[in-house]
C-alpha cells in the first residue's frame, strides 16, 4: 500500500473505488484484511484531509454511479470528517485543553517503559506491536484497527489517551486535529461521557480474518472519567465581500484550491503555506513531512500550469506580511493555532461552502447530525 503525491492520482484512486468496489463497501468495509489487502476501503482519507479531493466531489462521483440508499453508509463515512470538525469548531477548547495535558503527560512518561515499549511495538500483544509497525511504514491504519489500538493503548497497557492521540498525529498520513483527537476521546469514554469503547478478542479474529491469536487484552475496563464540560461557542462562519487585489493563502487542508468554491475568483496571487515539524506542537515523522510536501508541490505545480501566480511560503514567513490577505480557513489545528498565537491578525478567513452549511448540525452527536445527511447530500448534488 502506497499513497500518491498528485491530485491526478487520487482522482484515478476514486473512480477506481467507485467502479470496482463501492457497492459491497458497506458488507466489507469492518474487515481488515492486511495492508496489502485494502479494496473493501477506499483508502481516500489521506486526500480528503489535504484537500487534494473534497467531500462534495467524492459523493457526487459516487451518486453519480450508485442510488443514495446503496451509497449511504460510504456518505456517512464521507461526512464524519466534517462533522467532527464542526463539533470541534463549537468547542474549540477541547484542542486547546488537550494540548495542555499533552505537555505535562509528555514530560511524566518519556522514561517510562510501557510507552515507550508501546511506541516501538515491543508489548506482549502481537496484534498491536504489529499494528504499531505497519503505522510507521506506511503511515495508515484501517478505521476498525484505529478503534482496537486506541482500546488497547488505553484499557490494556493503561497509558494515557493523550499520548496515543500523539502518536497517531505523529505517523498518519490522514492525521486530522479533529477526526483523530475526538476519536481517541470517544474510545477512552470521555467524548460520550459514560460510554467507552472496548476492543475484544472475538471482534479482532473475526474481522482480521482470524490473522491474529491468543488476543489477551482488558475486555471489562471501566471508561475514563473526565469533569470537564465544554460548552458550545457561538461563531461566525460567513464570508467576506472578496476583493480582487489581495494575496489568498492556501493551507495543508486546502491542496486544490481549482477546485475550491473560489476558484473563479481572482487573487492577487496564491501562497500555499508549509508547517514543518519546527512550527508544530506535536512533532511529525518524516515519512508525513515529506508527503505534505509532495502535495503541496502538485498544488503548486497545477497553479502554475494554469497560469496562476503562486508560491510556497513557510508559515513563520507569514509574519512579513503587513498588508491584509485572505485565508482558507484551516480549521481548528496547528495552522490555526500558529496564526493565533503570533497575532497575525491581518488574515480574514473565507469558509467552504458545505462547512457552513453542515457545522449548524454539529452542536449535538452524530446520530443527530445524520438525519441532515440527505438535506446536505441534496444541497451539494
Amino acid at each position: 500500500m502506497k499513497f500518491k503525491g498528485s491530485r491526478a492520482e487520487a482522482v484515478e484512486e476514486l473512480n477506481q473505488f467507485i467502479e470496482n468496489n463501492l457497492l459491497e463497501y458497506s458488507k466489507l468495509r469492518n474487515f481488515d484484511f492486511g495492508p496489502q489487502k485494502r479494496a473493501n476501503t477506499s483508502c481516500l482519507s489521506p486526500y480528503v484531509t489535504h484537500g487534494l479531493i473534497n467531500e462534495v466531489e467524492i459523493i457526487n462521483k459516487s451518486l453519480k454511479r450508485f442510488s443514495f440508499v446503496k451509497n449511504e453508509k460510504f456518505i456517512q463515512e464521507v461526512l464524519w470528517r466534517v462533522y467532527w470538525k464542526g463539533w470541534l469548531e463549537l468547542r474549540p477548547n477541547v484542542w486547546t485543553d488537550y494540548l495542555e495535558e499533552l505537555k505535562d503527560i509528555k514530560e511524566n512518561f518519556k522514561n517510562n517503559k510501557d510507552y515507550l515499549d508501546a511506541i516501538e511495538g515491543k508489548t506482549n500483544i502481537e496484534c498491536f506491536n504489529e499494528w504499531v509497525n505497519e503505522l510507521k511504514k506506511f503511515n495508515y491504519l484501517h478505521n476498525h484497527t484505529r478503534m482496537w489500538f486506541a482500546s488497547i493503548w488505553i484499557f490494556t497497557l493503561n497509558l494515557p489517551w493523550q499520548l496515543g492521540a500523539e502518536f497517531f498525529m505523529k505517523h498518519l498520513f490522514d492525521g486530522d486535529a479533529a477526526s483523530n483527537t475526538l476519536g481517541w476521546r470517544w474510545v477512552a469514554g470521555i467524548q460520550t461521557q459514560g460510554k467507552n469503547y472496548l476492543a475484544t478478542e472475538w471482534n479482532i479474529k473475526k474481522f482480521t480474518n482470524n490473522r491474529f491469536q491468543n488476543v489477551i487484552i482488558n475486555e471489562k475496563a471501566s471508561p475514563k472519567i473526565s469533569e470537564k464540560i465544554y460548552s458550545i461557542t457561538e461563531k461566525s462562519f460567513t464570508n467576506p465581500h472578496l476583493l480582487e487585489d489581495r494575496v489568498l493563502l492556501v493551507f495543508d487542508n486546502s491542496l486544490s484550491m481549482e477546485f475550491t468554491d473560489f476558484n473563479s475568483h481572482n487573487f492577487k496571487k496564491i501562497l500555499i503555506v508549509s508547517n514543518t515539524s519546527e512550527t508544530r506542537q506535536i512533532q511529525l515523522s518524516e515519512n508525513t513531512i515529506n508527503f505534505k510536501t509532495l502535495l503541496i508541490n502538485d498544488q503548486l505545480n497545477r497553479l502554475k500550469e494554469k497560469s496562476i501566480a503562486a508560491d510556497v511560503i513557510k508559515i513563520d514567513e507569514l509574519k512579513n506580511i503587513k498588508e491584509p490577505v485572505y485565508g482558507l480557513y484551516p480549521t481548528i489545528g496547528e495552522n490555526l493555532d500558529y496564526l493565533r498565537l503570533n497575532e497575525l491578525k491581518n488574515i480574514e478567513f473565507i469558509y467552504r461552502e458545505i462547512d457552513q452549511f453542515s457545522w449548524q448540525f454539529c452542536n449535538k452527536g452524530f446520530f443527530n447530525f445524520k438525519n441532515y445527511i440527505p438535506k446536505i447530500v441534496t444541497k451539494f448534488n
